[in-house]
């Protein structure tokens, strides 16, 4: 029987103990060497550009660069989502390997007692991981001739708390009993082919999953062979892709049609949401739904980008490493601001 990934050597090439054992110097080298790969680690100005920085160090030891260009000063995160900060970038470097390690979701609460920080600054650090995660979904369109999709969607909150008596209790079925928070977050999700790495995720949050088929049709190529349940919402795919459906009240899967992909990142999100956040407010569920298909289609150290080649081996490495690239290169916002639509 094959070994479980998470049980292998290629789930352990980084760990926390790893970072916390590294000193200020090999920790700012290492966080430049990811951010500066071009130039294996040396200095480019974030202002114009120009790769000859000269080293001005502060009197306290910080780094700062000084660029022959426009004389500039920068630091190592300067342009970057750490931009800003008031940590150290060896407690950064262990923020991102904690955030990514996690599989269901990390707690800005367990966060911040890991790192001995305030929970606002791990709320606010979390968003800025999440931000960095859903820059991978940015005009991302899946599918293609000879690809399959599944197409589902999912309820998340507003819930309703019922009374402690029976008799005061309501139908909350009905509309006029319900909050009027709820959203329904559709995913599609693409099907690997055979030997190569693994499909992709592609999340987004509505107000009913009548109102996604427009959001699918953008994003699925026509030659796309999808599946969907039996929802009325997907009849609506019929007249754009060569669908194929599913009756769950009688099974689940079938030779001809299955959703279970989609419903194995529904699990994922339903267990980040009960087991991990306990709630998750709707303004951020988008963000919060590309974190956890970002870390579905990363489980392995695999992706479509990896190309079909992209096996598991260092997966968690090219993982966490593929993050802080992302990281390093977008540039920073001091607030954070709600998700937008899709």
């Amino acid at each position: 029987m094959a070994q479980h990934f998470l049980l292998s050597a290629a789930a352990r090439t980084i760990s926390l103990g790893q970072v916390l054992r590294m000193t200020d110097a090999e920790a700012e080298a290492a966080f430049a060497a990811i951010r500066w790969p071009e130039t294996a680690g040396r200095p480019v100005c974030p202002g114009c550009g120009c790769p000859i920085c000269y080293d001005c160090r502060r009197p306290s030891g910080a780094a700062r660069w000084r660029c022959q260009a426009c004389r500039r000063d920068s630091s190592l995160a300067s342009g970057t989502l750490f931009a800003f900060h008031k940590l150290g970038i060896r407690e950064y470097l262990a923020a991102v390997v904690v955030f990514c390690d996690e599989v269901k979701g990390k707690s800005a609460l367990a966060l911040a007692r890991d790192l001995d920080i305030q929970y606002k600054t791990a709320c606010v650090l979390e968003h800025k991981i999440r931000e960095a995660m859903g820059l991978e979904f940015r005009g991302l369109r899946l599918g293609g001739a000879g690809r399959q999709v599944e197409v589902d969607g999912a309820c998340f909150g507003g819930p309703v708390r019922p009374e402690d008596r029976k008799e005061d209790r309501k139908d909350r079925r009905l509309a006029e009993n319900k909050s009027g928070k709820r959203q329904v977050v559709v995913v599609i999700r693409e099907r690997a082919l055979a030997g190569t790495s693994l499909g992709g995720t592609l999340p987004a949050v509505f107000v009913s999953e009548d109102a996604a088929i427009d959001f699918i049709k953008a994003r699925g190529d026509r030659a796309t062979t999808a599946h969907a349940d039996e929802a009325a919402a997907w009849n609506a795919l019929h007249a754009r892709f060569d669908t194929r459906r599913i009756n769950h009240s009688v099974e689940y899967a079938n030779d001809d049609a299955c959703t279970n992909g989609a419903e194995s990142f529904f699990s994922r999100a339903r267990r980040g949401e009960i087991g991990h956040y306990h709630h998750i407010s709707g303004v951020y569920l988008l963000r919060y739904a590309r974190e956890l298909a970002w870390r579905e289609d990363h489980r392995k150290g695999q992706h479509r980008s990896a190309g079909p080649h992209g096996g598991a081996a260092g997966g968690q490495q090219r993982r966490v490493g593929g993050l802080l690239r992302l990281l390093a290169a977008r540039p920073p916002r001091r607030l954070i601001s709600p998700a937008p639509a899709r």
